[in-house]
């Protein structure tokens, strides 16, 4: 789970970590009432969104005066912000953060992330901050510090101290910078996040402050925090992906025109890669799981057809947990109930595999049946191309 960066600022803060004085605002009045809260005479406007390149896209904006406080807000509200990150769908800015402006002397990247091949917490910094980590990666190579965490121990002060001097931070600020990184790591273990990322972390004349914030949470652990739950902004996210996640589903949505519903992810996987191969596209990633019972199922069609792009359907069901009788009267009761209107092929294989099939014989359904998942693959994709062919306006001689 993603949050705003006011909100990751707001929760490093708590850990000691400095920011700069800050205001949320949801109208331009609001955003020019923030400026006059601050105070000074240089104020930065921050659409909030989940997505990061926002300046290069027009979400970040520098006011010399409230007036012009007001007029970059009042531009940015309902505004599609579009992004390397978001695709061309973009996101839509309904909300604006106004903090006071620091005078940078030097632009740092900092994060703190979980590294799933090392099975520890790792600290990637750079002292060319102000960019994407995958361009420091691919221009600054030389530039980047590693440093791996011991999880028996955490992290060391000697550790951030090493960081805070290899990115040359001056040595009067030091300690403060060894304090930032402590804290930043604090927050990430405590409550359970798999990223806290500082970019730009900007040095001043005063120590050093975090500009900007993101931070993402492991969403298995979300139960144990449900302060940070709270923060979640079903706005920003997919909103397939997030009637899934409320039903208890894993998907993931994708570009293509033919729908998966598979138990597995790994089942998952291949079953888009045949689709690729045989010459089709995948329109989502869908595991219904180990346990899935007719409803679960019936839940699965509903999720998949609510994409309109969806001109196929291909389930691919192995099992061992489950049942093949069981979603095979799920796939019965969804299409009785809601009836869809694009080919389906259904490939069973595992437990009670004799009766699912009996089943859907016996439905009656205009069910595309398949014994193998390359066949079932290729059934789907020339059922689909078939199905087009078949919607196509005829030539008139």
């Amino acid at each position: 789970m993603d949050i705003h960066e006011y909100q990751a600022k707001e929760i490093l803060a708590g850990y000691g970590v400095p920011v700069p004085r800050g205001g949320l605002a949801y109208s331009p009045e609001q955003a020019a009432y923030r400026a006059r809260e601050i105070g000074g005479n240089k104020w930065v406007v921050k659409a909030q969104v989940h997505t990061g390149g926002r300046g290069k896209a027009g979400g970040v904006k520098v006011c010399g005066n409230e007036h012009e406080v007001y007029d970059a807000a009042d531009e940015m509200f309902g505004k599609r912000l579009v992004t390397h990150q978001t695709g061309p769908e973009g996101k839509i800015v309904y909300r604006v953060y106004v903090e006071g402006a620091v005078n940078i002397l030097k632009e740092i990247y900092l994060g703190i992330v979980l590294d799933r091949k090392t099975e520890r917490v790792m600290v990637v910094a750079s002292a060319s901050g102000g960019m994407e980590i995958e361009d420091i990666a691919a221009s600054k190579p030389d530039t980047l510090i590693r440093s791996v965490v011991e999880p028996a121990v955490g992290m060391q002060a000697f550790q951030a101290r090493e960081i805070a001097f290899g990115l040359g931070i001056p040595g009067e600020h030091v300690q403060k910078a060894v304090s930032l990184i402590m804290g930043c790591y604090k927050a990430l273990e405590s409550l359970d996040a798999s990223m806290v990322e500082i970019n730009p972390l900007v040095v001043t004349e005063e120590g050093v402050i975090a500009l900007d914030a993101k931070m993402t949470f492991d969403d298995n652990a979300l139960f144990r925090h449900p302060s940070v739950a709270e923060l979640r902004d079903k706005s920003q996210e997919d909103s397939r992906e997030t009637r899934a996640a409320d039903r208890g589903l894993s998907y993931v949505g994708l570009t293509g025109n033919i729908g998966c519903i598979v138990n597995g992810a790994g089942l998952a996987m291949a079953t888009m890669d045949m689709i690729k191969l045989a010459g089709g596209e995948p329109a989502n990633f869908l595991d219904i799981g180990g346990g899935a019972t007719p409803d679960r199922v019936a839940k699965a069609f509903r999720l998949v057809m609510s994409d309109d792009n969806v001109q196929a359907i291909l389930v691919n069901i192995f099992a061992g947990i489950n049942r093949c009788d069981w979603v095979a009267e799920g796939i019965v009761q969804a299409l009785e109930k809601n009836p869809v209107h694009v080919p389906l092929v259904v490939r069973l294989a595992g437990t009670h595999v004799e009766e699912g099939r009996r089943i859907l014989a016996r439905s009656g359904l205009p069910i595309i049946r398949a014994n193998t998942l390359a066949e079932a693959a290729e059934r789907a994709v020339q059922a689909w191309k078939n199905d087009v062919s078949l919607k196509q306006p005829k030539a008139v001689a």
